[in-house]
This record gives structure tokens, C-alpha cells and sequence, in this order.
């Protein structure tokens, strides 16, 4: 047993020494005794290590919180870590250069680690002597020469130095003995492993200075109003950091011991730097010294440790120096022989005489008394688990209004009052923590309308928000792992969600054996045109995760469960209805469990209800390979009905992560279901019919689809007819998406009726130019204007953002208050409108006589006095135009201004094309003298405004260039 307690030691002590600037902060057990192993059942961080008998298989070991637990097997020499455990920076190149310190010593990277432990086993230094050395000094100790020798010596004051070996033989002066030398080198290894390891944080954590927060004026204020205050600007610091350090980092900084560092560093300013601290930011200082590059020019690559021969050195000399030597110490009862030892050294403690039992007349460790006392916190253990919940309730009561005055309850002591007071400690722990956790997403995710709250200021990337949803995760698994009865799967939640849907199931299979009928009211939904509504539950949610055959593992399937409740705004919901069954939570969990304590998981549910005021979408950013059925809807203006026409409708769904490819879809359904691999958030619908059939024209409103598993339903605007010779002839339209409301579904459900001016982008810009002379809505000068100053604003704010952060491009190009729109209506200003009788006029109309006289002019020769760059900007323009007209798409002439405008736009041709336009004669013809097209001083000022758009790599989605060769 002592052998296998150093090798925990060793262990322990090695985890958090290299840890070095940081210290572990939670609980710190490195030796657990088999009598406490209930203390692993604690919601709480632990570093604790566990004895293990002799082929004890590991399957066969419970231990709770299997899901987020790091564990080390020191027998098997192998590690177990949580599914998302991030890895640790330059990983490769950190293990190479570890490797390279052992193997200077000559100790193999694979075996180092037996090899170590080994020794200290089986150690020839102070006492622990092998078994040839052991029987010659058993020899010599009754040598009467020998001894005599001795007591001479010490009358004469002179000093009898060590022998060499058990031969006799001296050192040279000036060398050191065998045993010194062994010394010297462990000591040389030690530190060199501990300079890799302090060298990778010096290098991660160089610049963590410049983002501390110091804002309170004094140490008093500070810790009064410590909570509340941020102390450290994370989202900036992740964002000055390499992009393969960030998974480690961005989990790293939201640990407890990182917060108490950057604690000690703000405090430092009114007090002694914490003795750590001081060293720490000496070595970046010195670091400095060395190394002049920026923040902003951080790297990603590896740098090794330069201080490894320095600091051996430094060991070497020290060692040489040595100031105080041990007296000796009192002998244990041990063999003759085994206490020798060297001077300067402490002796070994032997490991047969600490093996042995304590003797009876030592008080102090009466073995009767030990025996006693693990009798009698079995029994106070027992009682405490066979009271009855009356009595288990008045212990919970009392330490709920006592806790905190009563003192630290000995661990020896195990009464029912004290492991209640105990758990509702943790009970307390955990809710707090809670509310904490739902109030940083809260106040991150809101920005800066969490700013006008009062929060300060605040910011997030798509990395922390994802680590605030991990850690949300942790703690939901920490929670049901409290107060298990019995430990069953490595996830307590999803070994929860699957005896909940056993039960349910059950039931539901009972209810089917006696239906109730209600075909009447299913038929009538399945008739009517619209989006049907879509029943959330905890058991389907469950099956769309039991589906997912990426997913391996129960932690993963708890933890995709979750992130699809918390996208679908269901979390707290779905976790009421699963607690609702207090039968099963009973048969689960012990009376001093958080789920069996009423007012705590109120509150506890209450703050996850919170975070259904803002949106997540955490399942679908990053389960992006999944298989996902699609539920799309065409919805035409019921007063114009299209259950007349011949022509067969088919749409192409586009998302940030791809498109479902042309999908047909019934003509008199107007419905259909898909399943095709993750889009991501839907961005643009593509929606066109063959044009078979005398009767080949629609009239639609609005396109739906639906992700039949998050429940998310985006809307796509129409408004317009398809067909040819009616509208703008477009047999296809491009149509840009918005995420509806949560109620959608039932708006749309109840009829279909043309949207609201407000909620139809394409009925208010997208319309006739005889429309918008007659009853069309027409904005002044200035709102135009104002609309395109916005639109180009949008999109700077979009590039300035990081790239994991940035919304729908296409959105801010095409959508309802988009860069087109904008431009739409500013060449829609003065436009002549088209008289009684005769053909409808577009802008495509006036874009294409504009070009035909351009190339007129080209071929009579007229170009050729033109300046060179203004020639080059005609040749572009016209060649930018035939190419939209010879395409194979039939898009319509909104469809091709909508087109020409996104590719000026990303070719940064714009700002040239205009004052093409403004001098060609055509404009005359089909503008209004004071058309906004016709004021030099307007055009001048729109190209400056689009001028700022040349400084950002404009990227178009593939189904709005589809079929363009440009």
C-alpha cells in the first residue's frame, strides 16, 4: 500500500505543479480512503485519487460524473477524457520536446513514467539499500576493528568520510559520490520538465496584461463589488490569439484558478505580489527582452524552451553550495544496517516497517478504536439512508437555515444532520452557479442590448458562446449526477431521458390499444394549404437523436439533446415535463438530491426559461454533416388560386452550409418533404415551374420551409407571378429568406392571404414601374437615399465582425432592406412610366438600350475618341449585360438587375457602370429631367458612398450566379 500511495502522490503532485502560474483551486484529495469513496458522488471539481485491489477490471469501477471526468489509470498507463476535452496547443511539438528531455537522461518517453515510480521502490540512497550492500553492512556493523577505528576518530575530531560503494574505496577530492550524482540529475530532469511546461504558459499567456480590467479605485471597493465586476476582457484576448490555440484557450480562461490568477494580479496593485505571480510575470518580462513582436502579430508556431541548460546549471551550482546538513534522525525498529545513510540526505522511510500495523500501546492508533469508528460512521451512514423523508426533510430544513453559521463538519463526522447540511451546500452550490451561467449568456448574447441594460459592456464570438454552452452542459450533467441511487450509463441525464421514454412509450402503447378517433380533424389539416404545426416533445426529441448514427456515445447523445432543446427554446420545458414524473425521480435519486429538492429546481428551471429570449443556434452549427428532413410549403394568393394551371413547380432550398438541389413538387399539393445533409441557416429559395400546359402562370405569395428537427421556419416573400408574358416573364425567382416567428406556423396555417406590406419586400420594391406611377408607394429623394447609406453601412459592419460571427450576406445584398433594393428604387426615381395600352417598362428595359447604343457607338467608330479607362468600363458593361442575357436561367428582368447590381458589386464595377449611364443619351428618353439618375451631384455622392465597399472581398451565393460564366 505505501508503494501504491507515493505513486497517487507523485501523480497529484505533478498535475498541479505543472500547472505553474496557475494553482488548482477545488477540491484536492490525492489519497481518497476506500471509507469516503461517497465523497466522489460531490457535484463539485475534484482531483482525488483512488486505490484500486489488485486486477480490479475498470469496467466494474463506478464513479459518478462519468461525463465530464479526466481519468488517469496509473496500473494500466492510460488516460480516459470527456468527448469535447480540447487539446492542448502545439501538442505534437510539445510531446516531442518533452520526449527529448527524457531521453537525455536516458529514460524512454513510453517507459518513463513506470521507470520513475520503479525508483521509488526500489531506491539504493538513505537506507533503502539493495540486497548485496545490505548483507556486507550487516558484516561490518559487528567488525570490532571497524569500531574502534570509528570511536578514535571521534575523540580526535577527525571526520571519516563515506566509503565508495561497500568496498572501501574513496572519491577523488572534489568528485561527487554515486549517490550525489544520481541526486543531481533527478533533480535536473525535474526542473527541465517543469521549464517545458512553464515555458508553453509564458508563451500562451505573454500578453495576458494588457487585458486585465482594472476599474475600482481601491482593494475595499473592489472586493465588495467582486462579483459583479469583469475583470478580464476574454473576447478581445481570444481574438488576438493564434486560431489553433483558441478550443484550449476559450475553455481555459473560464476555469476557477485562471479567475483567481488574474484576482492576485489585480490585487497586486494594493498588495505583495502573490509569490507565483511575481515569478511568473519576471519570466515574461524577461521574455520581452528577447522577443519585440506585437500582439497582433502572435503565431501559431511552436517555440521551444531556450532556458534548459541555464536552469540545470543553476541546479548543479546549487546543489555544490549546500548550506545546512541533517542531523540523524531518530531510527525507526528496523533491520540492522537499514538506517545507514548519507550525510546531507534525509533517509528513505522503509517501506516493510510502515506496512506493519501499529503497535497496542500507542493510543493514539488503537486498532480497536479504528475498527470502532468505521463502525460507527457505517451506522450513521445507514440511518442517515433508511430515515424517512419526514425526518430527511426536517435535516434539510435545518441545514438550509443553520449552514452557514455551523462550522466545518469534520469528515469523521457523518450524523444525518451533517451530510444534510453537507448537501445542501452543494444544493446551494449548484443553482448559484446556475443563475451565474445563465446570466453571462444572457448578457453576452443580448451585446449591446445588454449594455442599455445596465450589464456593461459586452461582447461574444461563436467560440465563446460555444464554450458557455458546453459549460452549460457540464453542469446540467453535474446536476444529475448528484444523489444518484444507483450510477447507470456514463451520462445521468441521458440514462434519465431513456427510463423516462421507456415509460412513456409504455403508456403511449396503452393508449393505443384503445384509440379515441379524430379522423375528421385530421383530415381538414392535412386539406388546408399552409405550413401544418409541428408537435415538440421531449420523446421525439430523443428519437431525432437516437437517429443520428454520428453520434456514439450516451455524454453525446445528452449533449446534442440539450444543444437541440436550447436552439429549439424548449430546454426548460422539456426538463419540467421529464422531472414532472416524480415517481421515476424518486426511484432514481436520494431524498438530498438537487432534482428532489422542489423550491431549488424551480428556481433552477426558471433560469433556463431565461434563455429563451434570445436565439441559439447551437445544434445546427454543429452537427453540419447530420441528415435533415425539410418541409417546404408553396403558398399562392388564395384569390387567384392556382389550382387551375398546368405547369409543374419545383424550388431548390439554399443554406450557409449548401443547397438541396432541384426538388419537384406536386402541383395540386404544393407540399413536400425531403431529407437532404445539413444547410445550416436557410438563406435564398429558388422557385420556378417548366412552363408546360396553355395555362402555365402563378401567382405565389411566399414559399415556407421548415427543419422538421430544430422546428426553425423560414419565410421566403414572393408576391410576383411566374410565367411568360405576364409580370417581367421570370419562369424563376431567387428569393431571399427571413426566419419567422415562433407563431408563425399558425398564421400561415389559418389562410393564405398576401403579407403585410411590412413583412413582403418584394411587394414593395418589387413591382411594376406602372404600379409604383399609379398606387405604388414612392419615397422621396432623401429616403432613397437614406436607404442606400444604410445598406452599404450594413455591409461594412458585416466584414468588420469576425468571420464565425458574421450573419447572411445575401440577406444584406438582396434582402428586404438590402444593397438592390436600395439601388432599385434609386433608378426607380423618375423613371417614365408606362402609358395606357402599352407594354410594362423596366429598368432591365432602360440597361439594355443603354449597352445597345454603347455597342452602336462602339462599331461606328464613335468610341474610339472615348478616354481608355471609360472604353474599358463600356466593354465591361456590356459584356457583364450579354452574359445575364445568354443565360440558361429564365430570372426575369428584375432577376437580371437584381444580378447585375450583386456582380458589380463583388467585381467593384459599380461606381464605373454609373457614370456610363448618366452620360448615355438614352437616359433622356426614358427619365424624368429630375430623376436622381439625371443629377450629376447625386450620382457623384452615390459613388462615393459605394466606393467604401471596394475595401471587402464581397462573396456571392452560388444560387445567385448560378448559370453565369463571369
Amino acid at each position: 500500500p505505501l508503494f501504491y500511495y507515493q505513486r497517487l502522490m507523485t501523480v497529484a503532485e505533478g498535475i498541479t505543479t505543472l500547472l505553474f502560474p496557475f494553482q488548482w483551486q477545488h477540491v484536492y484529495v490525492p489519497i481518497l480512503p476506500a471509507s469516503l469513496l461517497h465523497f466522489l458522488d460531490a457535484p463539485v471539481p475534484y482531483l482525488m485519487g483512488l486505490q484500486s485491489k489488485e486486477g480490479t477490471d475498470r469496467s466494474k469501477l463506478e464513479l459518478p460524473q462519468e461525463a465530464n471526468l479526466c481519468f488517469v489509470d496509473i496500473d494500466n498507463h492510460c488516460i480516459e477524457l470527456p468527448e469535447d476535452f480540447p487539446q492542448f496547443p502545439n501538442k505534437p511539438e510539445f510531446i516531442q520536446e518533452l520526449s527529448e528531455v527524457l531521453l537525455h537522461y536516458d529514460i524512454s518517453p513510453v517507459g518513463g513514467s513506470q521507470q520513475a515510480l520503479r525508483e521509488l521502490e526500489d531506491d539504493g540512497r538513505n537506507g533503502n539499500l539493495g540486497g548485496e550492500q545490505l548483507a556486507v553492512l550487516e558484516l561490518l556493523q559487528g567488525n570490532a576493528t571497524l569500531e574502534r577505528l570509528q570511536a578514535l576518530a571521534k575523540r580526535t575530531g577527525v571526520r571519516v568520510e563515506a566509503l565508495k560503494g561497500v568496498g572501501g574505496e574513496r572519491e577523488g577530492q572534489g568528485r561527487r559520490t554515486a549517490v550525489e550524482e544520481e541526486e543531481l540529475r533527478n533533480a535536473k530532469l525535474n526542473v527541465q520538465l517543469r521549464e517545458v511546461f512553464a515555458s508553453r504558459f509564458t508563451t500562451m499567456f505573454a500578453d495576458y496584461e494588457a487585458f486585465v480590467i482594472q476599474s475600482a479605485p481601491d482593494l475595499e471597493s473592489w472586493l465588495t463589488n467582486r462579483e459583479q465586476m469583469h475583470n478580464f476582457d476574454k473576447a478581445s484576448f481570444l481574438s488576438d490569439q493564434p486560431e489553433p490555440y483558441l478550443p484550449f484557450l476559450s475553455h481555459f480562461i473560464e476555469t476557477q484558478m485562471f479567475a483567481t490568477f488574474i484576482d492576485n494580479k489585480i490585487m497586486s496593485q494594493w498588495e505583495e505580489k502573490e509569490p507565483l505571480l511575481r515569478v511568473f510575470d519576471g519570466r515574461i518580462d524577461k521574455a520581452r527582452l528577447y522577443n519585440v513582436r506585437a500582439p497582433s502579430l502572435r503565431s501559431s508556431n511552436y517555440q521551444r524552451c531556450t532556458i534548459l541548460k541555464e536552469s540545470a546549471q543553476a541546479i548543479e551550482q546549487r546543489l555544490m553550495k549546500i548550506d545546512h546538513t541533517a542531523i540523524h534522525p531518530h531510527l525507526l525498529d528496523m533491520k540492522i544496517g537499514q538506517g545507514k545513510y548519507e550525510q546531507g540526505f534525509f533517509p528513505k522511510l522503509q517501506s516493510d516497517v510502515l506496512s506493519v500495523g501499529p503497535t497496542n500501546n500507542n493510543r493514539w492508533s488503537n486498532r480497536t478504536a479504528t475498527a470502532q469508528r468505521r463502525k460507527d460512521r457505517h451506522r450513521q451512514q445507514t440511518e442517515h439512508l433508511t430515515l424517512d423523508n419526514d425526518l430527511k426533510e426536517k435535516y434539510m430544513q435545518e441545514a438550509r437555515s443553520l449552514g452557514k453559521n455551523l462550522r466545518q463538519p469534520k469528515l469523521s463526522d457523518l450524523s444525518p444532520a451533517v451530510i444534510a447540511q453537507t448537501n445542501w451546500k452543494f444544493v446551494e452550490g449548484l443553482l448559484k452557479e446556475c443563475r451565474m451561467k445563465t446570466k453571462r449568456m444572457l448578457v453576452e448574447k443580448m451585446g449591446r442590448e445588454a449594455v442599455e441594460l445596465g450589464h456593461g459592456e459586452a461582447n461574444i464570438t461563436g467560440l465563446e458562446e460555444n464554450t458557455l454552452i458546453a459549460s452549460l452542459c457540464d453542469l446540467l450533467e453535474r446536476i444529475w449526477s448528484h444523489g444518484l441511487q444507483v450510477k447507470q450509463g456514463k451520462s445521468a441525464l441521458w440514462s434519465h431521458l431513456l427510463h423516462y421514454q421507456a415509460r412513456e412509450e409504455k403508456l403511449e402503447q396503452q393508449q393505443a390499444e384503445s384509440p379515441v378517433s379524430n379522423g375528421p380533424e385530421r383530415r381538414k389539416s392535412e386539406s388546408s394549404i399552409g405550413m401544418p404545426s409541428l408537435r415538440a416533445s421531449v420523446i421525439q426529441d430523443m428519437r431525432h437523436i437516437q437517429s443520428m448514427g454520428e453520434i456514439k456515445t450516451d455524454v453525446g447523445r445528452a449533449r446534442a439533446w440539450i444543444r437541440l432543446s436550447l436552439e429549439k427554446k424548449l430546454l426548460s420545458q422539456h426538463l419540467k415535463q421529464l422531472l414532472s414524473r416524480q415517481a421515476l425521480t424518486k426511484y432514481l435519486y436520494k431524498r438530498y438530491a438537487f432534482l428532489r429538492c422542489e423550491e431549488e429546481k424551480e428556481q433552477f428551471l426558471f433560469h433556463l426559461l431565461s434563455l429563451n429570449t434570445v436565439d441559439y443556434f447551437c445544434f445546427t452549427s454543429v452537427f453540419t454533416t447530420i441528415m435533415i428532413p425539410y418541409r417546404a410549403v408553396i403558398i399562392p394568393i388564395k384569390k387567384l388560386s392556382n389550382a387551375m394551371t398546368t405547369s409543374n413547380p419545383w424550388v431548390c432550398v439554399s443554406g450557409e452550409l449548401g443547397d438541396s438541389g432541384v426538388r419537384q413538387i406536386t402541383k395540386n399539393v404544393l407540399e413536400m418533404t425531403f431529407d437532404c445533409q445539413n444547410l445550416g441557416k436557410l438563406t435564398t429559395v429558388q422557385l420556378g415551374h417548366d412552363n408546360s400546359g396553355l395555362l402555365a402562370k402563378w401567382l405565389v405569395d411566399c414559399v415556407m420551409v421548415r427543419n422538421e428537427i430544430t422546428g426553425h421556419t423560414y419565410k421566403f416573400p414572393c408576391g410576383r407571378w411566374l410565367g411568360k408574358g405576364v409580370d417581367d416573364g421570370s419562369l424563376e425567382r431567387v428569393l431571399i429568406g427571413e426566419l419567422a416567428l415562433p407563431n408563425a406556423d399558425e398564421d400561415f396555417g389559418r389562410g393564405c392571404r398576401t403579407p403585410d406590406m411590412q413583412h413582403s419586400p418584394g411587394q414593395t420594391r418589387r413591382v411594376s414601374i406602372t404600379s409604383m406611377g399609379g398606387r405604388g408607394y414612392k419615397p422621396t429623394s432623401a429616403q432613397i437615399q437614406e436607404a442606400i447609406g444604410e445598406a452599404v453601412n450594413s455591409i461594412c459592419k458585416h466584414f468588420h465582425k469576425p468571420e464565425k460571427e458574421r450573419g447572411s450576406l445575401t440577406i444584406l445584398l438582396c434582402g428586404e432592406v438590402g444593397l438592390v433594393g436600395a439601388l432599385e428604387q434609386f433608378f426607380h426615381n423618375g423613371f417614365k412610366s408606362a402609358r395606357l395600352f402599352q407594354k410594362t417598362v423596366f429598368v432591365w428595359d432602360f440597361v439594355e438600350k443603354a449597352v445597345a447604343y454603347m455597342e452602336s457607338a462602339d462599331q461606328m467608330g464613335d468610341m474610339q475618341e472615348t478616354a481608355e479607362p471609360l472604353g474599358l468600363t463600356c466593354v465591361s458593361l456590356c459584356h457583364y449585360v450579354s452574359a445575364i442575357n445568354s443565360s440558361p436561367r429564365n430570372i426575369g428582368k428584375d432577376g437580371k438587375f437584381q444580378l447585375l447590381v450583386c456582380l458589380g458589386a463583388r467585381d467593384r464595377l459599380l461606381i464605373q457602370w454609373l457614370p456610363l449611364l448618366l452620360e448615355c443619351p438614352v437616359i433622356q428618353q426614358m427619365y424624368e429631367e429630375s430623376a436622381l439618375l439625371r443629377d450629376r451631384t447625386t450620382v457623384n455622392a452615390l459613388i462615393a458612398v459605394l466606393q467604401t465597399l471596394h475595401d471587402f472581398p464581397i462573396t456571392l451565393e452560388a444560387s445567385l450566379v448560378k448559370g453565369i460564366d463571369l
